[in-house]
């Protein structure tokens, strides 16, 4: 069947007159107001039988990002690096990405934000309450991981057990640090230490990823033959860490460690096609590794987990 596109000046004249009633009509509505940036809090994606949920606890800008990342590259490198990504070089956009797996038989909370009020905003947004939260799991104990344990001198969760690397406690408990000292060891009677390859529950295993903090854990989510790999901190960018694994941190506290787990998790990853969540990662902090000559490349995720 052949369509008649032809319009006819008559038409054209007749469409060139109904303008000006047209343009007095909208005049007449009011303007949609303006909403500004916004931003969905929770993503929901499937891994075998276990639902998992990234949500956004927060994020931040902060200035001058070569005082935290790629300190010991040359300014016209990290420019360079930083054009051919499109990214501005006079500030980062942080986000601050927890993590819930639901198991079928237990709610798991990965890291706890930079304030309970973030993360429980975030949190009932995705379906779920405090109380609901059967364990928090502790990657490591930076303020933007442990922040919102507690509600005053009350925690956050009421009802969960605590689970966190001994290595990792152990430093911070020697340390004489205020955040932890306030809001990691009122808990203390109600932690579980674990080593590498430790089990936090059923399909959730411990993975040792030193160098960001002394003690510092990832974990690897299996279910139904699906993997997925809680990345915490191992990577703190996507251009200017991840792509380049050499780049020093700020936040690394042994950036040479820091650098060696980058490029062994890089490696397994990309390897072996595991998607992963970090922490840091741009929102909704799913994704993929691909080498890149001798670095890597970040894939974020698209559609792949939601099939």
């Amino acid at each position: 069947m052949t369509l008649n596109t032809k319009i006819t000046r008559r038409a054209a004249l007749a469409g060139a007159a109904a303008l000006p009633l047209a343009a007095t009509a909208t005049s007449l509505r009011a303007s949609a107001p303006m909403q500004g940036m916004s931003i969905a809090p929770y993503q929901r994606v499937k891994l075998g039988g276990y639902d998992v949920t990234t949500i956004l606890a927060g994020t931040a800008t902060r200035p001058e990002p070569q005082t935290i990342f790629g300190m010991n590259v040359d300014a016209d490198t990290f420019n360079e690096v930083s054009a051919a990504a499109h990214l501005p070089t006079d500030a980062a956009q942080f986000f601050f990405t927890p993590t819930v797996v639901n198991t079928g038989a237990e709610l798991v909370l990965f890291d706890t934000g930079l304030n309970p009020d973030g993360t429980l905003a975030a949190l009932q947004a995705a379906g779920y309450s405090a109380d609901q939260v059967d364990i928090v799991v502790l990657t490591h104990m930076h303020g933007d991981h442990i922040g919102g344990l507690m509600q005053g001198d009350a925690p956050t969760f009421a009802n969960a057990r605590y689970v966190t690397g001994q290595a990792e406690y152990d430093h911070w408990a020697a340390a004489g640090n205020e955040g932890f000292d306030g809001k990691v060891k009122p808990l203390a009677d109600k932690m579980t230490f674990l080593g590498d390859g430790g089990s936090v529950a059923s399909g959730i295993t411990a993975m040792a990823a030193f160098g960001h903090t002394p003690g510092h854990m990832n974990y690897l989510i299996e279910s139904d033959g699906k993997q997925l790999y809680l990345g915490a901190d191992f990577a703190n960018h996507y251009v200017w860490s991840l792509a380049h694994p050499d780049w020093e941190v700020k936040f690394d506290m042994d950036k040479e460690a820091a650098a060696a787990t980058r490029r062994r998790v890089l490696d397994m990853l990309s390897a072996d096609a595991i998607p992963f969540v970090g922490y840091h990662m741009p929102w909704p902090a799913f994704g993929y590794v691909e080498k890149n000559g001798d670095g890597y490349a970040y894939v974020p995720h698209s559609y792949q987990l939601l099939l």
